[in-house]
């Protein structure tokens, strides 16, 4: 199995995980002398099975982002990058959008607000990360269809 099977694999028993707690709470109580819609039993069963698959596919991809290296990275350095990398570009986001935002003066005696940064500047830098997100990405993505799953 390739690693981006894996991951898909991961992703649907997360998804069944979820459908099984809401199909479990609604049928944790029943009216007395009434039947469940679906058995509780065989549903926390289902979910034991799940759950042990989910930590076995989690643990081997894990493994598998550790040992597999590219350009002298691991897959998880790249991941890391890529997340942090993310999260800058949003806070940045944020921040322009503040900082660009103009306040209107009905007169010229009014108190000017002016932006704190080099607004122009910084969408440069930003839309740099956003290069370097975007082709850390598309590796990542290649490596996950190319490598086998340890």
């Amino acid at each position: 199995m390739k690693l981006a099977e894996a991951l898909n694999l991961r992703a649907d028993i997360a998804k069944r995980i979820c459908q099984l707690g809401s199909r479990l709470q609604n049928n944790a109580l029943v009216q007395e002398g009434e039947k469940p819609a679906e058995n509780p039993e065989l549903l926390l069963k289902e979910l034991d099975e799940l759950v042990t698959q989910q930590e076995e596919l989690i643990s081997r991809i894990n493994l598998t982002n550790a040992k597999t290296v590219s350009e002298g990275k691991t897959l998880t350095e790249m991941i890391a990058h890529k997340d942090t990398v993310r999260t800058k570009i949003e806070v940045l986001r944020g921040f322009l959008d503040a900082a660009s935002r103009t306040v209107p003066r009905g007169l010229r005696s009014e108190i000017k607000i002016l932006s704190t940064v080099n607004v122009s500047q910084l969408r440069k830098q930003v839309d740099l990360l956003e290069k370097d997100f975007r082709e850390t990405d598309v590796k990542i993505q290649a490596l996950n269809w190319n490598t086998d799953l340890l």
